[in-house]
């Protein structure tokens, strides 16, 4: 049977999509459950797993991996097989509304269009249901204690991945306080673990590095463009790259950077597993190109 990408689009039409945007360990898992059950959402993507009513449908966790970039990757769907078996529970598990997790408004949209679900019509940040205090103990308990949260309960992360279970945490959450609005509260169950790639630290990428690899990519897409200076900027969240250059007399401008930067961030990505937030090309000058006899 031949496997029709418009067939699944289409059958995902009727799906609404949502988006918990936060920097990391900043407490989205830890609040996800909650605020889907507001909003009557009744599933959730988070680091690479399919949830709907407490049990893990799909997917592969993000927390079993050994490296943080590896664990990017599996939150990003960068393999296929991983991003078409959730796709196809998707499909046949007549979801109406759908929460999606992660760090940046690209990375939410990243999700949906490798899914291939609609591009989120809701987008709540943390800071707007958690308090500042809230966020700033969330993030100490990652950075210092490792601890991550997987909104499922413990019963069912000790079912599917016995090697990366920690322990258990029943939270009453008051929704008056999570939500600003509304009466009364829900007990709720998460799972705390602590990945291998925790243990070990946040794997980062060099600068130097990077210098080469946005070097190589203009290389092999625009090699006619020459790199003048390139400047890296990181954040929590990932990476920006300014990128200076000077480009031939007669090159069409608009299209050709916009190529190459979307060249850069796709190769990127794709090779370490890192979020690049940006690509700004700044073009110093136009030169013309002298014709060799």
């Amino acid at each position: 049977m031949e496997f029709s990408l418009s067939k699944l689009i289409s059958s995902f039409n009727h799906i609404t999509v949502y988006a918990l945007v936060g920097e990391s360990g900043t407490g989205k898992s830890f609040r996800s459950r909650l605020l889907a059950e507001e909003y009557g959402i009744n599933a959730i993507i988070d680091d690479g797993l399919l949830i709907q009513d407490e049990k893990i449908l799909a997917g592969r966790s993000a927390k079993r991996e050994k490296t943080y970039m590896g664990a990017v990757r599996v939150a990003l769907f960068d393999d296929k097989e991983h991003r078409d078996d959730v796709a196809k529970v998707l499909r046949k598990s007549h979801i109406k509304k759908i929460l999606l997790l992660g760090t940046s408004e690209k990375m939410v949209s990243k999700i949906a269009m490798r899914l291939q679900l609609p591009q989120p019509s809701k987008i709540i940040r943390i800071e707007d249901i958690a308090t500042k205090e809230e966020i700033e103990k969330a993030v100490k308990s990652r950075q210092v204690e490792g601890k991550h949260v997987i909104p499922v309960p413990s019963i069912e992360v000790k079912k599917n991945y016995p090697q990366i279970f920690s322990t258990s945490m029943r939270d009453f959450f008051n929704k008056k306080r999570l939500l600003k609005k509304g009466k009364g509260g829900k007990m709720i169950e998460k799972s705390i673990v602590e990945p291998e790639f925790s243990k070990k630290g946040r794997v980062e990428i060099s600068e130097a590095a990077l210098t080469q690899m946005v070097m190589h990519c203009v290389n092999e897409s625009s090699p006619d463009v020459t790199i003048k200076k390139i400047v890296i900027k990181t954040n929590t969240r990932g990476y920006r790259l300014i990128v200076t250059v000077d480009v031939p007399f007669g090159t069409q401008l608009t299209g050709k950077i916009h190529k190459l930067q979307q060249y850069i961030i796709d190769k990127i990505e794709t090779y370490t597993g890192i979020l690049i937030e940006e690509v700004s090309i700044s073009i110093d000058k136009i030169v013309k190109t002298e014709n060799k006899m």
